[in-house]
């Protein structure tokens, strides 16, 4: 390992976090800390199972004090294809999850499993099974599948208390410390019991909350009497749908945690669904779930878990002094930085990547793809490429570098570079570090995602190999005569104003005198004239809904029209679509979907229906267009065209990194600016050889 570096000097911490590094007993076991990574989904399951097991280690090496895993499908008969998540459907599936607990548990962590069966929430559009819930309706998944779920009767109440006893047995052989009983997040069979929104049942099932917690009670009796002293047992519920009494609220469920107070060794409180238990920080503060799990804790002398984004150590220890929680529970602040305990205890406070709260790594699992993360890089790179959150290694040669653009992509090439050992100047045109970044996280609702560049800055900082050139707008001819061997082009992108976009991939008609901004004008400052605003949105990311409800902040009457079915459709991925949706209506925006832009013209733009092509004329003083980006790619095109003089110059590379490469989120731009830092004087791949690790299936002996 000497070819590897660690970042970071320990400092004192103060006293008053001492709090959150006591032991918490959990059941039969103990807990090192109050860090208590929550289940999440990952988008790597059952198909990428070391490079999960990597993933997990990572964190309980970072000091989380119990690793989990995402849900974990316990039968066939119930599951959530196309997304995909860990299996534990027969003996088979044990050493994969073996693996995993063995990383945890390396790092010095409790592994914790929830199993689930996920009911009314699984199409079985793999295994093709019957979908069972507690009534008949429609299976409740996010895609609007034509599928029902059959009412369950008392045979199938039996087997499925059987098949979860069998999963526990080999979560138990599997060794895991923690074994889940999940009744949350409307995503599995016991949630969907628990609220009256799904459970009409007038059976010792249905009813009263003594009922309608039965089946709840004797899963937890049973998993507890099955793990005997071995394994602690959880029970994971959601305190409030917010619908009222329409489906589970605070009130009720306080009093079926309060029937069960003492039964299971720990309580994990949650929202639901999903989409308001993980919000994004455009729709919620730190936080946000205080108010719901308030008096949880007067209610069981277990111990209490919770999650709100917590990235405030000081909020964390009131959380715990108040009584109010007895672990911080985190998902998305474990995956922005899996080291945020140990940075804690350390008094590493501003090493800390704190979680912006895009919901970017939650995409991952809506995409079927691997978890990825705006402040961290390295999410799901741990195994696949060998990155690690907090280790670099060692520069291989003394080779200066010049990057050229300090916004998301540049900034983590710098911070990397830096940390491996490389002297490197960092050149901005501008005077303030963070690129688009800064520009962004001034529109309503994305102030958060300024840590994206707080804390490359303040990693900067410590780093005396990197220098900041400010007011630096380079040419070619100032780049070859500095003489630096290696060229990082980070100089970002601009919004496109022609309409180029997903729909429209030729310019549009736009008459000389009309009004068109990009958000890359209003970005910078510039305002319609006017009264009446077309935004029209052909990016279908989060850029389109913003800039219509800034328009509507600043007085315009405002029309919000996309090609697409709805506002921001792909932030559906990041489950704040209807969020969006909803505050664009709140705020007077007029709505228009299925509507594609034709032209522009002084006062009007032509539109057309996206089915039939019809048209009409709608009276605009100006046009916001948010559809495609162009790469600031002058620099290096001016570069690369002279090639014949590097040699002279000492030049030997030039790379174009993030946005100016290829627009795309800023998460693409900060592991742009790490593969660059991490691939620098690396072993060249061998010819046709894949640049990442991955797993093959078996393949099993043909019948």
């Amino acid at each position: 390992m000497s070819d590897w570096m660690n970042w970071g000097t320990p400092q004192a911490r103060p006293s008053r976090y001492d709090v959150l590094f006591e032991p918490v007993k959990i059941g039969p076991v103990t807990a090192r800390n109050r860090f208590y990574q929550v289940p999440h989904c990952n988008g790597m399951g059952y198909r990428d199972p070391t490079a999960l097991a990597h993933m997990r280690g990572v964190k309980a090496e970072g000091g989380w004090a119990v690793v989990c895993t995402e849900q974990v499908e316990f039968h066939y008969s119930s599951e959530i294809t196309p997304f995909i998540e860990l299996r534990l459907w027969d003996d088979r599936d044990i050493p994969a999850l073996s693996r995993m607990v063995d990383k945890i548990h390396e790092g010095g962590a409790l592994a914790g499993i929830e199993l689930a069966y996920n009911g009314m929430n699984g199409p079985n559009l793999y295994s093709r099974e019957v979908p069972m819930g507690p009534a008949h309706l429609p299976v409740a998944t996010f895609t609007y599948d034509p599928v029902q779920a059959r009412r369950m009767d008392a045979t199938d109440i039996k087997n499925i208390r059987k098949w979860h006893l069998a999963a526990v047995n080999r979560a138990k052989r599997a060794g895991f410390d923690l074994i889940y009983v999940y009744a949350a997040h409307s995503l599995g069979f016991l949630h969907h019991f628990l609220s009256r929104r799904y459970n009409q049942r007038t059976d010792e099932y249905g009813g009263g909350i003594e009922n309608r917690i039965r089946l709840l009670r004797e899963i937890t009796e049973e998993t507890k009497a099955a793990v005997g002293d071995t394994c602690a047992v959880p029970i994971r519920i959601s305190v409030d749908e917010l619908m009222g009494e329409g489906g589970l609220y605070k009130e009720e469920v306080e009093d079926m945690i309060g029937l069960m107070a003492d039964l299971p060794d720990l309580w994990d409180v949650t929202l639901a669904g999903w989409e308001n238990d993980s919000r994004t920080s455009r729709f919620s503060e730190e936080g946000a779930q205080e108010p719901f799990i308030v008096g949880v804790k007067r209610l069981t002398s277990k111990p209490v878990v919770g999650v709100g984004r917590y990235t405030s150590v000081d909020r964390m220890v009131s959380l715990v002094n108040k009584g109010i929680l007895d672990m911080i529970g985190a998902a998305r602040p474990s995956i922005a930085d899996p080291f945020l305990p140990k940075k804690i205890e350390e008094g590493r406070f501003d090493d800390i990547r704190e979680c912006i709260g895009c919901n970017i790594c939650v995409s991952g699992d809506f995409t079927m793809s691997p978890i990825r993360c705006t402040q961290n890089p390295t999410m799901a790179e741990e195994w696949r490429k060998g990155w690690h959150p907090e280790k670099v290694r060692k520069a291989k040669s003394d080779k200066p570098v010049l990057i050229v653009g300090a916004g998301p992509a540049g900034l983590e090439a710098a911070q990397a570079l830096g940390k491996r050992g490389y002297d490197v100047m960092l050149a901005e045109a501008g005077t303030e570090l963070g690129g688009r970044v800064l520009l962004e996280a001034r529109l309503p609702g994305l102030s958060a995602w300024t840590r994206v560049a707080d804390y490359r800055k303040l990693q900067l900082n410590q780093l005396a190999n990197v220098e900041v050139y400010f007011d630096s707008r380079l040419t070619a001819d100032d780049v070859l005569g500095f003489g630096i061997p290696r060229i990082a082009i980070a100089t970002g992108s601009t919004w496109r104003k022609d309409g180029v976009g997903h729909l429209h991939t030729l310019p549009l008609p736009i008459a000389e005198g009309a009004q068109v901004l990009s958000p890359s004008d209003v970005m910078a400052g510039r305002l319609p004239t006017g009264k009446r605003v077309i935004v029209w949105d052909d990016d279908h990311y989060y850029m389109g809904g913003v800039m219509a409800e800034l328009m509507a902040e600043k007085g315009y009457e405002t029309i919000y029209a996309t090609p697409a079915s709805e506002a921001s459709t792909w932030t559906r991925n990041t489950m704040e679509q209807h969020f969006i949706q909803k505050r664009l209506l709140e705020k007077g925006v007029t709505v228009r979907s299925f509507t594609a832009l034709d032209a522009i013209a002084p006062g009007e733009a032509t539109v057309s229906c996206a089915f039939t092509g019809r048209q009409e004329r709608i009276e605009a003083d100006a046009v916001v267009l948010v559809t495609a980006r162009l790469p600031n790619e002058d620099l290096c095109l001016d570069l690369l065209a002279r090639r014949a003089e590097w040699a002279d110059a000492g030049i030997e590379s030039v790379s174009a990194i993030g946005d100016a490469l290829a627009p795309a989120t800023i998460a693409h731009a900060t592991y742009a600016g790490r593969r660059y830092a991490e691939e620098l004087d690396g072993e060249p791949l061998a010819e046709h050889a894949l640049p990442f690790k991955r797993e093959i299936t078996e393949l099993l002996p043909l019948d």
